[in-house]
């Protein structure tokens, strides 16, 4: 968002407006950082281990409550208009919505033959999908009375790779300088305690050295990425218009937030998934006068499993029992204490993209912890105040050993509170990336904190 100042010459003015005229939360996260996961935890309140949905090729469980269903129940009329893309390529109506438009799989920029689906009707994608999609919903909002409440699910494609900007935004950014990011760094200060899976998939799909099989240039990709964000500003900026013109503006508790992080070099590594903060933690802004005051910034920890909590306490509605999450209401607004203290984040293994290891992170306030499992490697412990960047793992430190061990015990005790003891596994679907480019870095070396010479002969047992 133009107002973080990551590059200094992105824009975004209608996100940095609603940043001045409502709330802005700094630690905001998904428990999962990988699109059908993360969104299942919004629509469900619930982490990945507990829905099921743990990669974006399973479908939603049979009798899964999302929690439009309770709106409709309460009264709401409710709309899901854009990017499903849970369980595979199908992109029928879901329950929870009375309106529906949708597309097979990740869909497209540009008009595809598979079109879209409007309520179970086959209609031609017209345009440029981010404009046509708030097109849409700006055309149901315009219909909706003045006496009915209701939800909106406004799911943009955008920014998902391959970033295609549209046409009136092509080249905005071609003449600006790239800021590459410091712990793109193989070695040195700024990758100290590195694990060996990291090092290695710099030279990977997701790596910086072998970028989707690909000599992709990360600075030209990172500014596709920011002219193909600059259609999502506009598309808020259409909808807060509308309201605007309904009368409706102050009285609409409007969120925005991404589904996943992303990296454009972190770490030597590009994408997601994994457990560091470019990877899990995601734009959220909100706006609605009548429940909070403007220019508010929340400094908690709050994530992609308190959106259903908070919605459903914007409505008067009650909680629902199996929820993960909670509503950020009562810290926005003042009258709320006694914050989680922790966030626990997942992330399963896939066979599509070998690369990333099965990973469980507690991330607190200060410190964060990662646990991988599976690989034979080191865990991951960081001061998030004083290396905001996770430049320097201490998990072998003096200090660090025990905050590392008491965390360890926490994420446990996480998992077990939640029921995630027990590690969703579903069959092989799909290609993988598995390749590496022979001319690029070669495998790292073994941890030296892990070598130890034999201290007397060998006992078999």
């Amino acid at each position: 968002m133009g107002f973080l100042k990551g590059q200094e010459w992105l824009e975004t003015p209608q996100m940095d407006r609603m940043a001045r005229e409502g709330c802005h939360f700094p630690n905001a996260f998904v428990t999962t950082a990988l699109c059908s996961p993360s969104r299942a935890s919004i629509l469900t309140g619930q982490y990945a281990h507990r829905h099921r949905i743990i990669d974006n090729n399973t479908p939603i469980p049979k009798g899964t409550v999302l929690f439009p269903q309770h709106l409709q129940q309460a009264g709401y009329a409710t709309a899901f208009i854009g990017k499903w893309h849970m369980g595979g390529e199908f992109d029928d109506p879901q329950p929870g919505f009375d309106h529906w438009i949708s597309f097979r799989g990740q869909g497209s920029y540009l008009p595809s033959q598979n079109g879209l689906n409007i309520n179970g009707r086959r209609v031609p994608q017209k345009g440029y999908i981010t404009d046509e999609l708030t097109g849409y919903a700006l055309e149901w909002l315009h219909g909706r009375k003045e006496d009915q409440p209701y939800f909106l699910y406004l799911s943009h494609k955008a920014v998902h790779a391959e970033f295609v900007p549209a046409e009136r935004h092509k080249g905005k950014y071609a003449a600006k300088e790239f800021k590459y990011p410091a712990s793109m760094a193989a070695t040195g200060d700024k990758a100290r305690g590195r694990p060996m899976w990291v090092q290695n998939q710099r030279n990977s799909w997701h790596g910086v050295e072998y970028p989707y099989h690909s000599d992709l240039n990360i600075a030209e990709y990172y500014k596709r990425y920011a002219e193909t964000l600059c259609a999502v500003d506009d598309s808020l900026g259409r909808v807060l218009g509308v309201l605007q013109d309904r009368g409706e503006l102050d009285s609409t508790l409007v969120i925005y937030m991404g589904d996943n992080g992303f990296a454009f070099g972190e770490h030597g590594l590009i994408d997601k998934r994994t457990a560091y903060e470019e990877s899990m933690r995601v734009p959220l802004l909100a706006r609605c006068p009548e429940l909070f005051s403007s220019g508010k910034t929340v400094p908690e920890v709050v994530a992609n499993i308190d959106i259903m909590p908070t919605i459903l306490d914007a409505m008067g509605l009650d909680p629902q029992s199996g929820c993960d999450g909670r509503s950020w209401l009562p810290i926005v607004t003042g009258r709320g204490s006694g914050w989680r203290r922790e966030l626990l984040y997942e992330y399963y293994w896939e066979r599509n993209f070998p690369q990333t290891p099965t990973t469980h992170a507690l991330r607190g306030d200060r410190y964060k912890f990662i646990r991988y499992h599976g690989i034979w490697d080191v865990d991951e412990l960081y001061d998030l105040r004083e290396d905001p960047l996770e430049t320097n793992n201490l998990i072998f430190s003096e200090h660090g050993r025990q905050i590392g061990q008491q965390m360890r015990q926490r994420l446990f005790e996480v998992l077990a509170e939640t029921g995630g003891m027990h590690m969703p596994l579903w069959p092989d679907r799909g290609g993988s990336q598995n390749l590496r480019n022979p001319r690029g870095t070669k495998a790292a070396e073994f941890p030296g904190e892990l070598e130890r010479l034999p201290r007397r002969p060998a006992i078999h047992r």
